[in-house]
């Protein structure tokens, strides 16, 4: 029988939850690095026992962990298996949180510097890395999206990363500038199709495109206005929140704005606005199910200084013909008095003949549907705020 595995990254540590493929009875393991921020776990699928972390402190900066048995045990790329991951006082050890800058390619000269709201140059910073997105056939190849805005490449399973410096040197670089939860790069996105094809997206610069595998890049944000930048119809510039693709037909995106849903058909050279009925189209997340090209989901949030759900209502909306006309899903859901998050990296889908949809809050709920939205559960309550949830479905 299948059996799915729900990775989850909250505040406070990292979570995994375990089914069979009824998803009705569910395990608990964790909290594996208790009191650490695990922006992102995601696992391989080259290896389903290969996954990777995100794991960030204040006090210690940014580390990679890695774990080649689904969890059971973890250790720093760069440090054998066993090995203490920490030095006597405290401090990380391992190779796993070197990230090397490259040099422009345009100009061979460092980036290191952008432009800022008030037109000066600050330094770029390396703060955290927001998403981990392995190579579907080499479970050694692994991408990271960062803060400030970079995209890493390792091939080595985590122990050394280099920059795809061809997305900062783009000419734009210098333009782009921090959103409210600072300037990340958050999506990443491979083409199943077109080996040499990636997506990106960065809050607050947009969404670009390769078509080389990383030497150069293209802005993808025709289509998009944003009312609250000095040109609404900028190149860059743009807050977006999270994209989202099917495998089977990767020249269709879906798009979450900081305001607007939106959809492309032609690889992003070209968006039009899908938010149709909802009742606010500001939100995070936006996923798409897994056999169904044209169904995808949001959750609406009331606005970008209220971010909980209007009405107090846990809504998820489930549009089956690829925007425009939207059905609230609540079964399950709270409806009064609710006043959560989910952020841009808390939905994720299974890919069992029922499609299971997921999403974490950030109260700490972990939410599964194993009927492609109609009714809801939470299978775990009660966790730090959810940063990100991704799902393996395993045969």
């Amino acid at each position: 029988m299948s059996q799915v595995r729900v990775l989850v990254g909250t505040r406070k540590g990292a979570f995994i939850l375990g089914s069979d493929g009824t998803r009705k009875q569910w395990n608990v393991s964790g909290p594996h690095f208790a009191g650490w921020e695990i922006y992102h776990l995601k696992g391989s699928r080259a290896d389903p026992d290969r996954l990777y972390a995100s794991q960030t402190s204040g006090w210690f900066g940014q580390v990679i962990q890695r774990s080649d048995d689904a969890g059971k045990t973890w250790h720093q790329p760069g440090t054998p298996p066993g090995e203490a991951t920490k030095t006597p006082d405290g401090m990380p050890k391992g190779e796993s949180n070197k990230f090397v800058y490259d040099t422009s390619p345009q100009t061979g000269k460092p980036l290191t510097t952008h432009q800022w709201y008030d037109g000066s140059q600050r330094p770029w910073e390396f703060k955290r890395v927001w998403h981990l997105e392995p190579s579907s056939t080499d479970p050694d190849t692994v991408y990271a999206g960062v803060e400030d805005a970079a995209l890493f490449r390792s091939t080595d399973g985590g122990q050394s990363w280099t920059e795809l410096a061809g997305l900062r040197g783009h000419g734009t670089g210098p333009l782009w500038q921090p959103g409210a939860g600072g300037m990340c790069l958050h999506t990443i996105i491979a083409d199943p199709t077109h080996p040499d094809r990636m997506f990106v997206a960065i809050s607050s610069a947009g969404a670009f495109r390769t078509d080389d595998g990383g030497r150069t890049w293209k802005p993808i944000n025709r289509g998009l206005t944003s009312q609250y930048i000095p040109d609404p119809n900028a190149e860059v510039g743009h807050c977006v929140h999270r994209i989202a693709m099917h495998p089977s037909r990767p020249n269709v995106l879906f798009m979450q704005k900081h305001w607007d849903v939106l959809r492309s058909d032609d690889a992003g050279d070209s968006w039009r606005e899908v938010s149709g009925d909802l009742p606010s189209d500001f939100g995070f997340v936006i996923d798409v199910h897994a056999h169904e090209p044209e169904t995808i989901y949001v959750v609406p949030i009331k606005s970008d200084s209220e971010h909980f759900p209007p009405e107090g209502k846990l809504r998820v909306y489930r549009s089956r013909t690829g925007g425009g006309e939207w059905q609230a899903l609540t079964t399950g859901l709270p409806q009064s008095d609710c006043y959560v998050n989910v952020l841009r990296d808390a939905m994720a889908v299974d890919s069992l003949d029922k499609c299971g949809v997921y999403f974490g809050t950030t109260g700490g709920q972990v939410y599964a549907s194993a009927d492609a939205g109609d009714t809801w559960a939470p299978i775990v309550r009660d966790l730090p705020p959810v940063l990100s949830v991704e799902v393996q479905t395993l045969s």
